[in-house]
C-alpha cells in the first residue's frame, strides 16, 4: 500500500459519504407527497400541510448546497495537499508538537466553523424565522458561535495534546491509557453537563411548586423514582420548538424541561412526555450510551495505535516527515466507511430504547397524553410526516412520529 494508495482511499471516502446523504436526501424527497398515515390524519390543515412541505424543501435545498460545498473544499484540500503544507507551516512557526497541535485544531475549528458559518446564518435567520421558530437575536447567535467555538477548540486540543502526550511517554500502549483518559471525560461531562456546559449557552431555574411540579413529583413517585432536581430551561431564547431530557446519573441526575414544552403543552402531556423519559432513565439508557461511546473509542484508539508510526498517513495528506497531528487527521478520515456501517446501527439500537420508554410510560397510563404531546409537538415544528423508510432507517434516532404512535397504541390493546 502506498501514500498515493491511501490518498485516494480518503477522497473516495468523502465522496461516498456525500453520495449517500446525496442518495438518501433525494429518497426522502420523493416521499414527501406519500399519503399521510391514517393515525396521523388531520395533524395539518391543507395550509399547515403546505407550509411543512415547503419547510421541508427550503432545509433539503439548504442541506444539498452545504454538503456540496463542504465535500469540494475538503477534497480540494486533500488533494493537493494542503494538510502537509499547513503541517510544514507550523512546524516552522513552533518546534513544540504541542504547539503545532494546537494551531492545527484552531485551523481545522475555523475551517469548519466558515465552511457552515452562512448556512447556520441563513437557516437561523431566514428558513427558521420566516416560519416563525427562531427566536435568536444576532447578538445570541454570535455569543454562542464564539462560546461553541472556543468550547470545542479547548477540548479537542486539550484532548489531541494528552494522548501525544501519552503517546510520547508510553509508546505502543498509549491506547489503553488514552482510552483511560476519555472514559473519565465521559463520565465527568455526563455528570456535570448541566452543570458546566449549558449555563454558557441558556438560564436554567428549578421548576417553581405549582400544578405542574405537584403533578409531575405524583407522577415521579407512582413510576418509584424520586427526582429532587427538576429544572426549566429558556429554550425559548433560541426557538420556539421544544423538548425535554433527562441528564446525569446518580447524584447528578437531573430532569430538565424546557420552557417551551410547558408552554405548548397541557401539564398531563408535559407528565405523559416526562414520563418517557423516566423510562430512559429505569431502563439505563444513559449508561448503556457512555459504555458503546467507551467500547467505540477504545477500538478506534487501539486501531490507530497500529497505524500512528506508519509514514504512510502523513505523507497520503502532503506531510514531508512523521507527523502525529496528519496521522489522526487521515485516520479520521479512514473511519468514514465503518461510521456509515455503525451509525445506522446505533440508530436502530436507539429506536429500540425509544419504543421502550414508550411503553414505559403507557405501562403506567401516559399512553394518551404522550400520544396528544407528540402529536402536538410535530405539528408545531412542521415535523416530515411521510419520511422515507431507508432515510429513516440510516438517519434516525427515533422512530417517526406514526411508528410510535401505532407502538403506544398496541401497547394500551395488550395491557
Amino acid at each position: 500500500m502506498s501514500a498515493q494508495f491511501i490518498l485516494y482511499l480518503l477522497i473516495g471516502f468523502v465522496l461516498l459519504e456525500a453520495l449517500v446523504s446525496g442518495i438518501l436526501s433525494w429518497l426522502n424527497g420523493t416521499w414527501m407527497s406519500h399519503p399521510i398515515p391514517k393515525v396521523l390524519e388531520g395533524l395539518y390543515d391543507e395550509e399547515k400541510y403546505q407550509k411543512q412541505q415547503a419547510y421541508m424543501k427550503e432545509n433539503r435545498r439548504v442541506g444539498r448546497i452545504e454538503s456540496i460545498v463542504s465535500t469540494v473544499i475538503t477534497v480540494a484540500l486533500l488533494a493537493s495537499g494542503a494538510f502537509g503544507w499547513l503541517d510544514n507551516l507550523f512546524k516552522s512557526m513552533t518546534p513544540s508538537v504541542y504547539g503545532q497541535i494546537c494551531l492545527f485544531a484552531l485551523f481545522l475549528q475555523l475551517f469548519c466553523t466558515v465552511v457552515e458559518l452562512p448556512f447556520s446564518y441563513y437557516s437561523t435567520f431566514v428558513i427558521e424565522e420566516r416560519y416563525g421558530f427562531n427566536k435568536t437575536t444576532h447578538r445570541t447567535f454570535w455569543l454562542d458561535l464564539l462560546k461553541g467555538f472556543m468550547l470545542s477548540f479547548v477540548l479537542t486540543a486539550g484532548l489531541v495534546c494528552i494522548i501525544y502526550w501519552l503517546y510520547d511517554k508510553i509508546g505502543d500502549g498509549f491506547w489503553l491509557w488514552a482510552t483511560g483518559v476519555c472514559v473519565v471525560l465521559i463520565v465527568f461531562f455526563s455528570l456535570f453537563y448541566s452543570n458546566l456546559i449549558v449555563p454558557l449557552f441558556n438560564k436554567q431555574k428549578p421548576l417553581e411548586q405549582g400544578e405542574l411540579r405537584t403533578a409531575i413529583e405524583g407522577a415521579l413517585q407512582a413510576m418509584g423514582c424520586r427526582f429532587k432536581d427538576i429544572y426549566v430551561i429558556d429554550g425559548s431564547k433560541h426557538s420556539t420548538k421544544a423538548n425535554a431530557y433527562f441528564t446525569g446519573f446518580g447524584p447528578k441526575k437531573r430532569i430538565v424541561l424546557y420552557d417551551t414544552l410547558i408552554e405548548q403543552l397541557t401539564t398531563d402531556e408535559v407528565v405523559a412526555v416526562l414520563s418517557h423519559e423516566v423510562g430512559h432513565y429505569k431502563h439505563h439508557d444513559t449508561l448503556k450510551t457512555m459504555f458503546s461511546s467507551i467500547v467505540t473509542v477504545g477500538v478506534y484508539l487501539y486501531v490507530f495505535s497500529l497505524m500512528v508510526s506508519s509514514p504512510l498517513l502523513p505523507e497520503a495528506l502532503g506531510g514531508t516527515a512523521p507527523s502525529f497531528v496528519l496521522s489522526m487527521v487521515a485516520f479520521s478520515q479512514l473511519l468514514t466507511p465503518i461510521q456509515l456501517i455503525l451509525d445506522p446501527l446505533m440508530n436502530c439500537v436507539s429506536r429500540k430504547a425509544e419504543y421502550a420508554a414508550d411503553r414505559f410510560a403507557t405501562k403506567h397510563g401516559h399512553g394518551e397524553g404522550l400520544i396528544s404531546g407528540l402529536k402536538k409537538l410535530s405539528a408545531h415544528a412542521l415535523s416530515n410526516l411521510t419520511p422515507h423508510p431507508a432515510f429513516v432507517w440510516f438517519s434516525y434516532s427515533h422512530p417517526t412520529l406514526a411508528q410510535r404512535i401505532t407502538a403506544i397504541l398496541e401497547n394500551q390493546k395488550q395491557q
